[in-house]
């Protein structure tokens, strides 16, 4: 690791500060954000294991809350342990390579969260408005493909991002990152060089998947709607409506999350920078950490698992 006139060449380490503005307290914030982690482990361990031994729960709908609890898990690990180390340990180092692999999972993870969203909005389209031929469209072999899709999508979206600050960002004003983890634009505003086209590179995986799944969500549950209101037994549309109470409010809380801190980055420059931080630290452990207690209250059949496992009967 060199340094020029100030600037560092090709840094070997960097470190993360964790929350500025908040060094002193973040012994006190990791508190929260562990437990938070612990129950998103937890909870969606849980969810794996019921979906996985329950026969009944290998339907379409409980295989994609599968992939989202296991896609949950894995985020939730890429972030945590680290910032823990920082909060509580003082290890804020990390080394460049380690710190590229971090800020590719992460964005990997989060795109993966958005493509299973988009698929159990399709899901529940097909469900609701072609009921007859539900079974014959979501069959194994295209579950297999849909979460084959979504990984392969979100890995080769991201990586270029990656290669990008790997091989055109050679000269950092500093190695100190004001962040709890590798974040993309945390790191690219360090170089000295021009940084336009990793702007431009990350606005438009951005767009391209979050825009792109926003999209044929929203379209997916207005016509859900439309159809559910158009049932003529009060009872049935009662029931269809509450089979996507859960996607709903997993599916807004993850978007809104994501647009607060997304604007909050962008046109916040009056807001303090803990708070940017805290933002985007909420928008990776809120979603694991929601996501399982929201299908565990909502959803009946997990909800009667859940009490069987632990009180040793079937509550009906």
């Amino acid at each position: 690791m060199l340094a020029f006139n100030g600037s560092v060449f090709m840094p070997s380490v960097f470190i993360l500060i964790g929350i500025p503005g908040l060094e002193s307290e973040q012994c006190w914030i990791g508190i929260p954000f562990c437990g938070m982690y612990f129950i998103a482990v937890i909870g969606n361990s849980l969810l794996l294991i019921i979906i996985k031994h329950e026969n009944s729960l290998h339907a379409p709908m409980y295989i994609f809350l599968a992939m989202l609890a296991a896609t949950d898990i894995s985020l939730s690990t890429c972030i945590l342990p680290k910032m823990l180390g920082i909060f509580w340990f003082h290890l804020p180092e990390v080394y460049f390579d380690t710190c590229l692999l971090q800020m590719w999972l992460i964005h990997s993870f989060q795109a993966i969260e958005s493509g299973i969203l988009l698929a159990m909005a399709l899901d529940r389209y097909v469900a609701i408005c072609y009921p007859l031929r539900h079974a014959t469209v979501f069959s194994q072999q295209l579950l297999t493909h849909i979460g084959v899709g979504v990984t392969l999508r979100a890995a080769i979206l991201i990586a270029p991002s990656i290669l990008l600050i790997k091989y055109r960002l050679q000269l950092y004003r500093t190695t100190v990152v004001s962040h709890s983890y590798c974040e993309h634009m945390a790191i690219v505003k360090l170089a000295t060089e021009d940084i336009r086209v990793n702007k431009i590179y990350g606005l438009f995986v951005a767009f391209t998947i979050l825009g792109f799944d926003i999209i044929f969500i929203t379209l997916s549950y207005v016509s859900i709607f439309i159809t559910v209101f158009q049932l003529p037994q009060k009872e049935a549309r009662y029931k269809a409506f509450n089979t996507c109470i859960a996607h709903i409010c997993v599916f807004l809380q993850f978007y809104l999350l994501a647009f607060f801190s997304f604007f909050a980055h962008r046109f916040g420059s009056h807001i303090p920078p803990y708070v940017h931080i805290l933002l985007s630290n909420l928008y990776l452990l809120v979603p694991p950490f929601l996501n399982p207690i929201v299908y565990g209250v909502k959803t009946k059949q997990i909800r009667d698992h859940v009490l069987k496992m632990f009180f040793s009967k079937k509550v009906t």
